[in-house]
């Protein structure tokens, strides 16, 4: 281990929590505020990425069709809820997943239709490519640092948003008692159906950032997904300041685990055993952080207030 391969390691860590969170926040304040359990969140991180394969298509620019990739997706999420979200309001949370778990089978098929089951790429803008010096040994893409960069300014403006704005008062008002937000006024329908929009907007751009780095593909988003409901339980569930914590903590440890854990048990154990326990272990060491969490904070590292 060297402090270069360190140091790389950290950042593809920060990178993964920065996708991690812009995918929990979203997950995270849908169920939080709406109570609804949200299966195909997985689904809208990859719709954001096919909508950006198909908007740099169209106007031949990264920039130009991020914010029309953003702008889809938010509308989908409108007719999302609109269509299948709204009626589940207040129902059974087992009745909750059926659903969503269809909203998955569906949109996977629909997205194999319309764009085919190969790989796609998302080119480069040219601007970001190539890469910069950290340090002497160490350069790193630039996109990549740029990818971190536009979550923690999202991660801000979230902040801002909910706890000093007045949609933050209603989101926090409507987490609390929504019957009693909507019996002053407020219509609470048309604010869960913007929460639910903006969340899926939240993944599409963690879709449509990712698209240049990784392969655009059917089924990109179920992964994503797993590790972002450990999130949410790690931070504490509709705490935004809780997904932030954890998925920086799960991408880190997820990252560093499957880089440098087997070394580790080599100064401990035979190369063999060591080579045999490294991977499995740095595969459960997110589900064991989770445990521990758990078993000593129920509610999560920040719990939203009661």
């Amino acid at each position: 281990m060297t402090l270069t391969l360190l140091l790389v390691q950290i950042l593809n860590g920060l990178q993964l929590g920065i996708l991690l969170f812009l995918v929990a926040a979203g997950l995270t304040l849908v169920f939080g505020v709406m109570d609804v359990i949200n299966l195909a969140h997985g689904v809208q991180y990859m719709l954001g990425a096919y909508l950006m394969v198909t908007a740099t298509a169209l106007t031949g620019s990264f920039w130009l069709g991020l914010p029309l990739a953003l702008a889809a997706a938010l509308a989908l999420g409108l007719v999302l809820e609109r269509l299948v979200i709204r009626p589940l309001y207040g129902r059974d949370h087992l009745e909750q997943v059926l659903a969503t778990f269809g909203i998955i089978l569906f949109v996977n098929e629909a997205v194999k239709m319309t764009w085919g089951s190969a790989p796609l790429a998302i080119p480069m803008p040219e601007a970001l490519s190539g890469s910069v010096r950290i340090m002497d040994g160490l350069n790193y893409p630039v996109y990549r640092l740029v990818l971190i960069g536009a979550g923690l300014l999202v991660a801000g403006l979230l902040y801002v948003l909910v706890t000093r704005t007045r949609t933050g008062m209603l989101l926090r008002a409507g987490a609390t008692n929504a019957p009693m937000v909507s019996a002053l006024g407020v219509d609470i329908a048309g604010l869960f159906a913007r929460i639910f929009a903006f969340g899926a907007m939240l993944a599409a751009f963690a879709g449509a950032m990712a698209g240049p780095i990784l392969s655009v593909e059917p089924g990109m988003g179920d992964g994503l997904l797993i590790l972002a409901f450990v999130v949410i339980v790690i931070g504490g569930i509709g705490s935004i300041r809780g997904a932030f914590v954890a998925a920086l903590m799960v991408g880190l440890i997820d990252t560093l685990g499957r880089s440098f854990l087997t070394d580790i048990l080599k100064l401990v154990m035979s190369a063999s055993a060591a080579s045999a326990a490294g991977p499995a272990l740095a595969s459960m060491s997110v589900y064991l952080l989770m445990a521990l969490v758990l078993f000593f904070r129920p509610r999560g590292l920040f719990p939203a207030p009661a």
